[in-house]
């Protein structure tokens, strides 16, 4: 068990997403919480560049970035009894790749700014942005049961905080970015992904993660300009 660990936080989706990977490819690893209040030794050693969760470490050797550990977990246990994460095909695995960091740079940079933004025309500005960003995701799935076709893979776990997380950002926000009539086909990936084991065996608590996000909500609205 020893071998494999990962440094993280059950609230943040992009720990979910290590967790995920390492058990769809059935590895078995040692969880060490971390303190984002007090940020552990083994945290500031393991990843002294960002300082940031997650981290995997793998017979002493850490990696950071959710989206570098889950290619490495996919490369490193090929031969678990377990499917490919990321397709096999090089133009397909091309593709995934571009969808995961227009994930990341473009989709969840615009849905916190749509949660965060200000009341008015900053913030209907904001929501326009996002909802146009993630159409680009229903276009990707429509047709499809996960993006990587018949079982979860690579870009589903990519996406799968908006399966759950999202919802929580939009409470807190309060706006609606994805429902069953505006994003059909992105509605009901989301049910299916969320479902599925072991996805839903790595779901955290809805109230811990309302806190976890709340807090960060606050702080960027206390630290905007007051245009009163």
């Amino acid at each position: 068990m020893g071998e494999v660990k990962l440094i993280g936080t059950h609230q943040s989706f992009p720990c979910a997403r290590i967790e995920w990977g390492l058990k769809i490819k059935g590895v078995e690893y040692e969880y060490l919480k971390e303190d984002l209040s007090n940020k552990s030794d083994l945290l500031i050693e393991s990843n002294p560049v960002h300082k940031k969760v997650p981290v995997l470490i793998h017979k002493g050797k850490p990696i950071a970035e959710s989206l570098v550990i889950l290619e490495y977990i996919d490369e490193t246990w090929k031969d678990n009894n377990s499917h490919s994460l990321l397709p096999q095909d090089p133009y397909e695995r091309a593709l995934a790749r571009f969808w995961a960091k227009f994930i990341d740079e473009k989709c969840v940079i615009s849905v916190w700014g749509a949660c965060v933004a200000q009341e008015g025309e900053e913030k209907e500005k904001a929501v326009e942005g996002a909802i146009e960003t993630l159409s680009h995701l229903e276009k990707q799935i429509k047709g499809k049961k996960f993006f990587g076709g018949e079982k979860i893979g690579y870009l589903d776990i990519v996406a799968g905080w908006l399966s759950y997380w999202l919802s929580v950002l939009e409470e807190l926000g309060e706006i609606e970015l994805v429902n069953a009539e505006r994003f059909p086909c992105l509605h009901e990936w989301g049910k299916n992904f969320i479902n599925t084991s072991p996805i839903k065996d790595c779901i955290p608590p809805r109230e811990d993660v309302l806190a976890y996000f709340s807090f960060g909500i606050n702080y960027v609205r206390s630290m905007a300009p007051n245009k009163a």
